[in-house]
Parts: C-alpha cells; structure tokens; sequence
C-alpha cells in the first residue's frame, strides 16, 4: 500500500514523442512522480533495478525486445503494477490482450486514439492509481490463461434466466476463468468490462476460441440467449430490454456513469428493472463503485447476488462498495464462481 507520498512511475517506450507527451502530462498531477524513461527494455530493466517505481508503463510493439517478451520475464522475476500503452489497431490491441493474459494490470489507448491530451491524462492517471494499488503478485501465481479449454461443468435448466457480470482492472483473466468453466447451455449472459473502444471486440473473439458458449461483442438488439455471452462494446453503454418473452441488449452512447463507458451500473439496474428475480449479478475485481448500487437493486428486486472474494481480486474496489451496501448474498473465491452461478440457475 502507497501512504504518504506520489507513485513513483516510469515510462517505456521507444518513441521519444511518446515518452515527452505522457511525463508532461502526468507530471501535472500531484499524486504522480515521473522518476524515469527508458526507450527499449534494456533501458527499462536497468532503471526498475536502480528506481525500483510503483507502476511501470510499457509499449507493447519495440525494437530490440518487444514488451511481450519483456513483461514474461519482469513478471517471473521482478512482478510490479504494469500498464499497457498501445495503439488501436487490429495488432496493437492483440498485443495488449496478451499483455493482460500475462499479467499487465491495465490498457490505455497511445495520444490521438482518444479525443485531446486532457482525456489523455485523466484516463491513465486514474489507471496508475488503481494500479499502485494492485495485487500483481497473486495475479501472477493464480492467473487463467487465455489457452485454457473450456470445462464442462454440471448441466443446468436455464429458462428465463439472465446472468449479468461486471468486472474492471483484473477482469480479462477473471472472466476467462468464469467463462471456460461454464456449459454450452448456460443461461444467456451480458458483461460489462471497463476496456477501451474497439478492444473488446478482440477481446470476446480470444473468449469465443475457449469458451464452450458463444462469445461475441453486443450489438444493438442482441439476444440474450442460452449458449450465448454478449460483451459491452467499448465506449458505449449496454441495457438489458424485454420484447414480449425475449430478452435483448440495447448498446447506446450516452454521458459517462460512475467515469465509465461502459459502466456496469448501468447495465445491473437495467437487469434489476427487465429481469428481477430471473436474475443472477456478479461483482468481480475492480477499482471504484461502478456497479455497487446497480447490484443493490438486482439484489432488492429478488436476484442471487455473487462477489469476488479479496484474496483472489486484482483490486477489490468494486466488490468490496457493493458488499459494504448489503447488495451480495455470496462472496466467492474466483474458482468457485462459475459453480455458483450454476447453482442459482438450477
């Protein structure tokens, strides 16, 4: 835990433009000490020796090493808070999956993928204090790869039933744990994942190859059926609806909610209101109290309720606020959540 003074961060990446742009903008925020840039990871790995920073920002795509390969061998031999700073292409958020699946605690798009600097320096300030904070080194020991195939689980009666689950930093390797271990015909199931716009699409294609059930980025009036996983597409809100006896998703833009779009409490008071008691809410790893109230409602309108425990959470922001509201009825090691879900839908 950091008291008592700035988190210390150093920057990796090759372009010096880059490099300028993010320690003159977090270097605004008195919360944040810059202490170091490095251009490749031969720089980098010498400078965490001698600065020994709170929270690394790393590129992904760099000559000489890229920051896969440098983030494996960090991560088994040197694990702190890492976040990933990489473009929006095809390739860059690829990359930047691989880098959550290996251990990265969080993704931020580079400057001029989103809007203004501003937006720049809000977004990954805000990343670099959860990730100050988080619990790299259970990640690393406990982590699901992404390769896992999926397992068959107890099969289950699924009418009527929704399963909605929101999750942020640590989310993409906790839910690949929940989702591998869930059943083709599991009950139709929505997420919400804080991630940044576009990378959700890749990051359900990664779930789709291991997952027993259909896994895809929501579109606009999506149903929500048996066998099926719809994941909020990044910058956009997404809502449980009902036409006559079928479920389906509306995915709108709209302000920002608890600083999130997509924001999990949307989606949970949504599900509260179209799906009461017909409903199972899960509150996994993350910073803040996105989804806290939202599961509350879930929980007064009759749902089954699960948390993350905080020993298997990356950060227990989320489910701890939704704990502390009285909105769980099961708080839950990771491995054992998939399991429970099952349970309330039988």
């Amino acid at each position: 835990m950091i008291t008592g003074r700035r988190i210390r961060v150093l920057i990796v990446d090759d372009s010096a433009t880059i490099r300028n742009i993010l320690s003159a903008e977090l270097a605004r925020d008195s919360e944040i000490e810059i202490i170091g840039t490095a251009p490749d990871p031969y720089v980098a790995r010498d400078k965490i020796v001698q600065l020994n920073p709170d929270v690394v920002t790393l590129d992904v795509e760099m000559p000489r090493m890229d920051g896969i390969t440098f983030l494996r061998k960090l991560m088994r031999h040197y694990p702190l808070p890492v976040i990933i700073v990489s473009s929006l292409t095809p390739q860059g958020s690829e990359l930047a999956l691989e880098a959550l699946q290996i251990g990265a605690v969080d993704v931020v798009c580079k400057p001029g993928a989103i809007s203004t600097r501003d937006d720049l320096a809000v977004e990954l300030a805000e990343k670099i204090k959860t990730a100050a904070h988080a619990n790299v080194r259970a990640r690393v020991a406990e982590k699901t790869p992404l390769s896992t195939p999926a397992q068959s689980l107890a099969m289950t009666r699924t009418t009527n039933k929704v399963v909605a689950i929101g999750a942020s930093t640590g989310g993409t390797e906790a839910l690949a744990a929940v989702l591998a271990a869930m059943p083709a015909n599991a009950p139709g199931i929505v997420i919400v994942q804080h991630m940044p716009e576009f990378f959700t699409r890749s990051f359900a294609d990664r779930l789709n190859q291991i997952c027993a059930m259909e896994v895809r980025e929501a579109g606009d009036g999506d149903t929500v059926s048996t066998g099926r996983v719809l994941i909020a597409p990044g910058n956009h809100h997404m809502l449980l609806c009902r036409s006559g006896a079928v479920y389906q998703v509306r995915v709108k833009t709209g302000p920002l909610v608890n600083r999130h779009r997509p924001s999990v409490e949307v989606l949970f008071k949504s599900v509260a209101r179209y799906a009461g008691k017909n409903a199972i809410g899960v509150i996994m790893t993350g910073m803040g109290s996105d989804g806290a109230d939202g599961l509350k409602e879930m929980h007064d309108a009759g749902a089954q309720t699960i948390a993350q425990d905080e020993q298997s959470c990356v950060v227990f922001g989320m489910p701890k606020e939704a704990i502390a509201r009285g909105a769980v009825d099961h708080v839950l090691p990771l491995e054992r959540i998939a399991q429970k879900i099952l349970q309330c839908c039988g």
